[in-house]
């Protein structure tokens, strides 16, 4: 039985989430996020989109991507076979680096559109990697709350549901626990 086409049309926002095969590293140090940043950056480039979140764990990746006139079946192909190649040629290995079909929920309304965004940025918070969203080198919480921007990821969209696009309402709202809210 075929799986069902994913729904996507121009503007579709969505919470792409991917994880290494039987659970395995996806990353195994600076080099393989920079390898992995740098085909996103070229992906985008090709395909054009704005990326709202991402946070690249060990063995996962969370993406927050709005699309604009590519569906993302064609702009996750592209960076995870690219991805595949350069990780399965750098450590000679074979077979799958992802484990299954990737994730994509459609976002449909702004609460959810936040809870995702904090959702991302609390990840390695939450699996006890660092105290704070702002300790972790590999998401773009960053580039939301310091002078040091990241060229592929769009703000304007996350801190307009905020007042007067408050950075600090931003930075509290997403560095308290959901369970604290």
């Amino acid at each position: 039985m075929a799986r069902q086409n994913r729904i996507w049309f121009p503007g579709a926002t969505y919470h792409i989430t991917a994880r290494g095969n039987r659970k395995s590293e996806l990353f195994h140090d600076s080099q393989d996020i920079r390898k992995y940043m740098e085909i996103l950056k070229e992906t985008k480039e090709k395909y054009p989109f704005d990326l709202h979140a991402y946070c690249l764990m060990n063995n996962h990746i969370h993406l927050q991507l709005e699309t604009k006139d590519t569906s993302t079946s064609q702009i996750i192909k592209v960076l995870h076979t690219r991805y595949a190649i350069y990780l399965n040629k750098r450590y000679s290995l074979v077979g799958h680096v992802f484990q299954g079909r990737y994730g994509a929920k459609l976002i449909l309304d702004a609460n959810y559109f936040l809870t995702v965004n904090r959702y991302i940025h609390r990840n390695p918070v939450e699996a006890k990697l660092v105290s704070t969203p702002e300790d972790y080198p590999w998401s773009s919480y960053s580039t939301y709350v310091t002078p040091n921007k990241n060229p592929l990821v769009t703000t304007e969209r996350t801190l307009s549901y905020f007042t007067n696009s408050n950075i600090q309402f931003f930075k509290q709202y997403t560095e308290e626990s959901p369970d604290e809210t």
